[in-house]
């Protein structure tokens, strides 16, 4: 399942190249292409990239119960570090996704980032974030193996988020991935139909012998607006456990919105909702359910520049997904900088906020906020 960042400097490079007469220039040697420009002539494509940061945190980023003390999980998803340089993710993608006839896709993730999404385990800095076989004919395309989730307004990529720092919906509302089979229909140019069943919420292997089935749309009714939605129900047991689960096994159900409003080429908005419950949650006839909407706004107010603001809410109301029953709120700004096509340089601050003391402070205490800073680089390739 989500901190913040502040300053960067974009750093120039000059280079010279010395002049020589026309007589004495040497013949051009052929061209010889690059590993990427022979696998693009076949039609395959190779995509990365390169994910560094420094996270400062003003706790130690570990939730704590306010009634009997104990230490719990991590209050962040990828930025958990208190004070540190890190590299955060090495990514790459090799596909090949034709509009007509089969292909497939190979996503791998090193580094400390993919152990968190780890389907297969904790303890793991290496993951296949998706492997799959495509088939496509016409409207119709259908996907097999291992792929991300359809849920959510935020990704476990990087480059393609608004912000640094992972929002509380993308941590504690929603899954990372699926291990099934997903079909789309594309109805017209402004809908698009998806349905899928998969082995549940993050598990590479079927660790309950019984399935999740998905529905969803995506829709474009007028130009400035993008609309999507989609359903999962299936049971999981209550710990949430993708290796070696163990507690009740119930019926879990998510409901997640996300729309997009493209307000100029400049301006755009976003509003995501998710509602979750889980049968048998902590006893056998007791039903967990939590909710969060976040809002997103983001501005190009240069060729280079852009900033974005994030704010959103989370009601655990049992304390299933985070371990406390609270309400948690945050706020994140994020100045990014792209001093290349390739490069973009991001700094964050975020504030978080609970309505219980619920944040592990540096000395062991604990209190209801915590504050964060954090700088990244991306390096696309």
């Amino acid at each position: 399942m989500s901190k913040v960042k502040n300053t960067v400097a974009a750093i120039g490079l000059l280079a010279s190249v010395p002049a020589f007469a026309a007589e004495e220039k040497m013949a051009d040697k052929p061209g010889v292409p690059s590993l990427g420009q022979i696998m693009g002539a076949s039609g395959i494509n190779v995509s990365g990239y390169v994910d560094t940061a420094y996270t400062y945190l003003s706790g130690k980023g570990n939730f704590v119960d306010p009634t009997t003390g104990s230490v719990l999980g991590s209050n962040r998803v990828f930025d958990t570090t208190r004070n540190s340089f890190n590299l955060q993710m090495i990514d790459v993608t090799v596909s090949k996704l034709p509009s007509n006839g089969f292909g497939g896709l190979v996503n791998l993730n090193f580094g400390p980032d993919a152990d968190v999404v780890a389907a297969a385990g904790p303890g793991n800095t290496k993951e296949v974030q998706q492997a799959y076989v495509h088939y496509a004919n016409g409207p119709l395309m259908v996907i097999a193996g291992k792929f991300v989730t359809m849920a959510g307004a935020e990704v476990i990529k990087s480059p393609n988020n608004l912000n640094f720092s992972r929002s509380i919906l993308f941590g504690y509302a929603i899954p990372f991935a699926h291990t099934g089979a997903r079909l789309t229909y594309t109805v017209n140019d402004k809908l698009s139909l998806m349905a899928g069943v998969n082995n549940g919420w993050d598990a590479q292997k079927d660790n309950n012998h019984n399935k999740t089935l998905e529905v969803g749309f995506s829709a474009n009714p007028v130009k400035p607006l993008l609309l999507a939605g989609s359903l999962h129900s299936g049971k999981e047991y209550s710990d949430s456990a993708s290796t070696s689960p163990t507690g009740n096994l119930g019926l879990r159900n998510l409901l997640d919105l996300v729309a997009t409003w493209n307000a100029t080429d400049a301006l755009s908005f976003i509003l995501n909702y998710d509602y979750g419950t889980q049968e048998d949650a902590v006893t056998v006839g007791q039903k967990a359910k939590w909710q969060g909407v976040a809002g997103y706004a983001n501005y190009k107010f240069a060729d280079k520049w852009r900033v974005a603001l994030r704010a959103e809410t989370f009601d655990d109301k049992d304390g299933y997904r985070t371990g406390v029953v609270q309400k948690w709120d945050e706020a994140t700004l994020t100045l990014a900088h792209m001093p290349s096509e390739n490069v973009e340089l991001r700094a964050e601050v975020r504030a978080d906020k609970s309505d219980k003391k619920s944040f592990l402070k540096s000395d062991g205490t604990a209190t209801d906020n915590q504050n964060s800073i954090a700088l990244q680089a991306i390096y696309k390739f």
